[in-house]
């Protein structure tokens, strides 16, 4: 019969610290890069700032590409956010799945909003 000395550590929790972390630096760097892009595209454009210019900024598909990925990379950098806050704080299990869900779906319909809003520019 074996002797156990001292108990094992029982560790909990859903382990997703690196990789959220990651996601969260990749996200926000591809979030800044789109930054300047657009930025640059606004400080070399000439003439006033209206719809039209704005239209014509996002027109190109490069562009409209690189912004939806941009969308997605925003949605994804505030779930990791939001899933973390709900798992830190709430709880009861009922009340974080069901704040997790409603987020969830808050997301997915502002990213087709995103979607639907730019492909129609």
């Amino acid at each position: 019969m074996a002797v156990n000395y001292g108990s094992k550590r029982t560790v909990v929790g859903a382990h997703y610290g690196l990789g959220d972390w990651l996601v969260q630096r990749f996200t926000a760097g591809l979030m800044a890069i789109f930054t300047i892009v657009l930025l640059i595209q606004v400080i070399f454009s000439k003439g006033s700032i209206g719809y039209d210019k704005w239209a014509g900024i996002f027109s190109s598909q490069w562009m409209k590409v690189l912004t939806f990925a941009v969308i997605v990379a925003l949605i994804w950098h505030a779930w990791v956010g939001m899933r973390n806050v709900w798992m830190d704080y709430i709880k009861s299990v009922g009340m974080r799945m069901t704040l997790q869900a409603l987020t969830l779906a808050w997301l997915v319909g502002c990213a087709g909003w995103a979607f639907q809003v730019l492909w129609r520019m």
